[in-house]
């Protein structure tokens, strides 16, 4: 796609783009996002949906388990160095990095349709739980190098742990020896160069053994090393020096090791920036009530209840009120042209059109309604503001001429072109004329545009180009305050006196100016503005009885829903019913027999009887239409013995074939209004009162059902 730099910045983008920034994790993705540019609709289709999948999850339970993390890059490229040793945060790193993959894997899966593109996506990537399991052997929880790594290592810090004890032990009794002599200075003892050391009087020094570390400013205390801690203290050191030598080796091991599935570890990487790119556009989308409107291959556009992103943040801040809009451009509505009066909000919509054609080119989701429509321009050029250059000593005007011949060079079909103030900076009747042949030639390449302009010529041109309109911003010419609402198919007229009038310019000036202009013209703006106010009250009064008209065929809608719903409940309890009535009826006649048997009844006749009950019971559940099952199992042996020829699938299907024929031969002799029928394996008898193709409805005399004529048993 082709759009300059100046056009991004005069449809605001960059300012756009750092909204989003303070909602990613990662330094490296804020940057990411402030060089977000629009791509191809295939890719910005799929950032779109991932983006829409993840603001899903924000409204609903399933939160994604994705949190704050800390980037490897440099970890990246330095375990590749032949010998190297990453440091132990670098582990740490590489481990939550791959833990927060496992996490999200183990996540998606049973949320596949909620989360199809996310789920497809984290689907490729190799989960590798052994760079965990390698990470887990060396540290432990908190980030130190366990004395289990190695053999060696855990014998170096037994023998470590052994020689601290046997310096405390040892210095104790030094000490308790020199303070019972009355040796030590009050404070007895402190610590040099992370040594403990006896705090002896100067004077006493030559008589406590052991190595001098230091003297007090004064020179009253000399700081000894008692002899009898000093073989252990050295002891002490050299074990730690190879304790950091056997250190050093492990993690170089295992840097090597790690260093292997630097590949998966890229990877990773790579796909945790794009997922806190798409949390962070999600939660933008979610501060401006974003969505996914529906992306078009062919050229057409339906903007409902569109907000400029920016200016709603900045409304809902200062709790100020702000106005959708509502356009649609398509190969046969091409142009848009709106007018009406200054501060209307006309420059406002072209922003908005911008703006949100920008970010739905580049993966954001914008702020419309759900049932919008946007499809894909190849270029996106713009002329909105003062475009005057000081540094190239430039006009307003030559600078906007400038910009419009880079239009007419670049403008094709698959052009979206912004112009505001169509015509403006020099004479009106020339620049009218200018503009009028610049429109006409837009219109020849087939270019979508929205323009805003004053110009009655320009208004009246678009009135005769099949595949142009007019709009205008509506006005209330009784308060003389802007509605900053589009309205499409109108010109409107720009209230020149009107709005000079409120601004407390002098109306004998006004009326000075008005005798100046031709009356035709004046006639002509008042027609457009009475033509405006009356199509406004048309348009609301057609609202009013569209919103009242889907309001009821909604209650009619539920009306019906709710029928059908009552129906179903009382076909159910009907059943329910009959199944209840049924196992009563049993349960009595059990309770016959056994009243029977209690009182001398012939166990012989109560089994009898209970048998005569229980081949009433077997009859029913296995049907009435005894002749009909052997029938059907003469069928079945004759198959068997033909599959023994043929092949099993092949008899299968047509002996299914003619059985199905069958039926619907003898369905169609007794299927007719007026049977008397029963749905397969129930007691009730309902009467055919209508067939309607395969369907079938039943009069059950308290209530009526639908139901396939597959289902129904003559009676």
């Amino acid at each position: 796609m082709h759009i300059s730099k100046k056009d991004l910045i005069e449809l605001e983008f960059p300012e756009l783009l750092s909204e989003i920034v303070p909602f990613a994790f990662s330094p490296k993705t804020e940057e990411n996002i402030m060089n977000i540019q629009p791509v191809s609709i295939d890719e910005a289709e799929l950032s779109l949906k991932k983006t829409a999948e993840f603001l899903t999850s924000f409204e609903s339970a399933n939160a994604i388990p994705f949190h704050e993390y800390e980037d490897i890059e440099s970890e990246l490229k330095l375990m590749t160095i032949e010998n190297f040793r990453l440091e132990n945060t670098s582990f740490l790193r590489i481990k939550s990095m791959t833990e927060q993959i496992g996490k999200l894997q183990k996540f998606f899966p049973p949320l596949r349709e909620t989360f199809p593109t996310l789920y497809a996506e984290v689907s490729l990537l190799e989960f590798r739980k052994e760079i965990i399991d390698k990470t887990d052997r060396v540290f432990n929880r908190f980030g130190e190098v366990k004395a289990e790594a190695s053999a060696a290592l855990k014998t170096l810090r037994a023998e470590i742990q052994h020689a601290r004890k046997a310096i405390d032990d040892n210095f104790n009794r030094a000490m308790n020896t020199c303070a019972q002599s009355d040796l030590l200075d009050d404070i007895r003892e402190t610590i040099i160069d992370d040594q403990r050391v006896l705090a002896v009087k100067s004077t006493f020094k030559k008589r406590v053994p052991g190595r001098v570390l230091g003297i007090s400013k004064t020179g009253s205390i000399t700081y000894i090393q008692p002899e009898s801690v000093m073989k252990h203290y050295f002891r002490l050191r050299e074990n730690q020096d190879e304790e950091k030598k056997e250190i050093d080796r492990i993690l170089r091991k295992l840097t090597a090791e790690i260093a292997e599935f630097q590949p998966e570890l890229a990877t990773y990487q790579s796909y945790i920036f794009d997922l806190d790119l798409i949390r962070a556009k999600a939660r933008f989308a979610e501060k401006i009530h974003g969505v996914l409107p529906k992306i078009n291959r062919h050229p057409t556009l339906r903007l409902k209840e569109a907000y400029h992103p920016l200016l709603w943040i900045r409304n809902h801040h200062d709790r100020k009120p702000i106005f959708p809009q509502t356009l649609t451009l398509t190969e046969h509505n091409r142009i848009i042209c709106i007018s009406g009066p200054n501060a209307g909000g006309k420059s406002i919509t072209l922003k908005t059109v911008g703006l949100l054609q920008l970010m739905i080119q580049s993966g954001i989701l914008v702020p419309v309604h759900p049932k919008s429509e946007m499809f894909f321009f190849n270029k996106i050029m713009t002329d909105i503001g003062d475009n005057q250059s000081i540094e190239n000593h430039l006009s307003t005007y030559s600078s906007r001429l400038r910009k419009m011949s880079g239009m007419i060079r670049e403008a094709d079909h698959e052009s979206l072109l912004l112009i505001d103030e169509f015509g403006t900076g020099s004479d009106p009747e020339l620049g009218g004329a200018l503009a009028e042949s610049f429109l006409e030639y837009f219109y020849e390449k087939k270019s979508f545009a929205i323009i805003t302009t004053h110009y009655t010529n320009i208004k009246l041109i678009v009135e005769h180009l099949p595949a142009a309109q007019n709009a205008a911003m509506l006005f209330d010419e009784h308060s003389l305050e802007p509605l900053y609402k589009l309205e499409v198919g109108q010109a409107g007229s720009s209230f020149t006196f009107e709005v000079a009038e409120k601004n407390k310019i002098p109306k004998f000036i006004i009326r000075s100016a008005k005798k100046k202009v031709e009356r035709d013209v004046v006639n002509l703006d008042k027609t457009i503005v009475k033509l405006q106010q009356e199509k406004f009250e048309v348009e609301k009064l057609k609202t009013d009885l569209a919103e009242k008209r889907d309001s009821v065929e909604d209650k009619r809608e539920n009306l019906q829903k709710l029928n059908e719903q009552l129906e179903q409940k009382l076909f159910s309890f009907q059943k329910l019913y009959e199944e209840e009535h049924r196992k009563l009826q049993f349960g009595n006649k059990v309770e016959t027999f056994i009243d029977g048997y209690i009182k001398g009844k012939a166990r012989k006749d109560v089994v009898r009887d209970f048998v005569k009950l229980l081949e009433q019971e077997k009859f029913r559940k296995l049907g009435t239409d005894k002749d009909e099952n052997k029938r059907l199992q003469v069928v079945k042996r004759k198959i068997t013995q033909q599959l023994k020829k043929t092949e099993v699938k092949d008899k299968i299907a047509e002996t299914n074939d003619k059985l199905e024929e069958k039926r619907k031969a003898e369905r169609a002799t007794w299927l007719k209004p007026g049977q008397r029928v029963r749905i397969s394996g129930s007691t009730s008898v309902g009467t055919i009162e209508e067939i309607k193709k395969n369907k079938v409805i039943v009069n059950y005399g308290t209530f009526k059902t639908t139901i396939s004529a597959d289902e129904l048993e003559r009676i």
